[in-house]
C-alpha cells in the first residue's frame, strides 16, 4: 500500500523544495519576451551598458556579453551570482537589484534575440558618465 503513494510523496517533496527557493531562482528566472524587454531596460538603466557597451557588445571596462547565451560555463545561476556578488572589476548589484529584476537581466542576457534597450534618458546618462550607476 505504501509503495502506491511513493511517487506522490516524491512529487510533494520536490514541490516543497521549489517553493522554499527565492523567486528569481525557483524556476531559473523568467523566460518571457516581457522579462527580456524589462531586462533590456534594466541593463541600460542600472549602468550595465556603461561598462559592457550598448546591448552588451563590450566596452572599455566590461567584456562582450553577446555570446554569453551559448557559453555553457555561464549558466543562469552563475550569471545571477556574478550580478549579485560582482567579480574582478565588476561591482556587486545585490543592494540595487531585486531578485525579480536580476531574473529579468538574466533573461535579457540569455535571450536568443535580445531586444534593444530603450534610449537612456538624460539624467541616467549623466549619472553613469559621472561613474554613478542610476539607482531607483
Amino acid at each position: 500500500m505504501i509503495l502506491r503513494y511513493k511517487p506522490l510523496f516524491a512529487c510533494l517533496a520536490a514541490a516543497l523544495v521549489l517553493l522554499t527557493l527565492p523567486p528569481a531562482r525557483a524556476f531559473g528566472g523568467a523566460k518571457t519576451k516581457a522579462a527580456e524587454q524589462a531586462g533590456a531596460a534594466l541593463f541600460q538603466g542600472k549602468g550595465c551598458a556603461h561598462c559592457h557597451g550598448p546591448g552588451g557588445s563590450g566596452g572599455k571596462k566590461g567584456p562582450d556579453l553577446a555570446k554569453l547565451r551559448k557559453d555553457k560555463l555561464w549558466t543562469p545561476a552563475r550569471i545571477t551570482n556574478q550580478i549579485l556578488n560582482g567579480g574582478q572589476k565588476m561591482p556587486a548589484f545585490s543592494d540595487s537589484l531585486t531578485d525579480p529584476e536580476i531574473a529579468q537581466v538574466v533573461a535579457y542576457l540569455r535571450a536568443k534575440r535580445r531586444p534593444a534597450p530603450p534610449p537612456a534618458d538624460a539624467s541616467s546618462t549623466n549619472q553613469v558618465e559621472a561613474g554613478q550607476p542610476s539607482v531607483p
